[in-house]
């Protein structure tokens, strides 16, 4: 339905922001639809990442149908907590009815919680958000703010929303440093400042 009134939607906010803002609102809708497009692809990044970290862990390990554990479980991943729980469990249950060894199962735990680590604290914070030009600091707490106040619907949205409010804050003048701090651009170091290279020179 959001799609049918596209027109209508996109129409109402021109109106409500006034006829002299009428480009200027356009260009922030135009925007927000290419963020929320490199977000998906920043999505699907991910997804083949954890798809083939996950395949190669369980290959090495001789977890049988890794190939499709491996992809089920990076679909999984994308639903915060319960999504990786579950992608953990069936190859564990797996292991345990196919292998000798109770070892095996443990194995592909500590397989699951170490791509959990490197997906939390490298590939979300640094592929993910920044498609959308969110530093890694604030992408973790968004996540983190979002998910204690909505669960894990927050936590889906989190990341998009966030961008969207720091495109809109980009564009407003009083909200322009709030967009900076959400944003992925580092400032000069100081030394590098000529207007304090003079101050320490005199």
């Amino acid at each position: 339905m959001i799609l049918f009134y596209q027109p209508l939607l996109i129409e109402f906010f021109h109106r409500l922001f006034g006829k002299s803002n009428r480009d200027k609102v356009s260009e922030i809708i135009n925007q927000i639809k290419t963020l929320i497009q490199r977000y998906l692809i920043g999505l699907l990044f991910e997804v083949v990442i954890i798809a083939f970290l996950y395949t190669i862990g369980l290959l090495i390990l001789g977890i049988e149908y890794a190939l499709i554990l491996g992809i089920l479980g990076a679909l999984l991943n994308l639903i915060p907590y319960l999504g990786s729980i579950i992608a953990a469990s069936m190859p564990m249950i797996i292991a345990i009815v196919t292998k000798p060894s109770p070892w095996f199962a443990l194995l592909v735990l500590a397989l699951y919680i170490i791509i959990q680590f490197i997906d939390n604290n490298y590939i979300v914070p640094k592929i993910v958000a920044s498609k959308v030009k969110i530093n890694a600091l604030a992408s973790i707490i968004a996540v983190i703010t979002f998910g204690a106040l909505w669960g894990i619907p927050g936590m889906l949205v989190a990341i998009p929303l966030t961008a969207i409010a720091k495109l809109i804050f980009d564009h407003i003048e009083p909200l322009q440093s709030w967009g900076f701090l959400l944003g992925d651009t580092m400032p000069s170091p100081l030394g590098s400042n000529p207007i304090l290279k003079k101050l320490k020179l005199k």
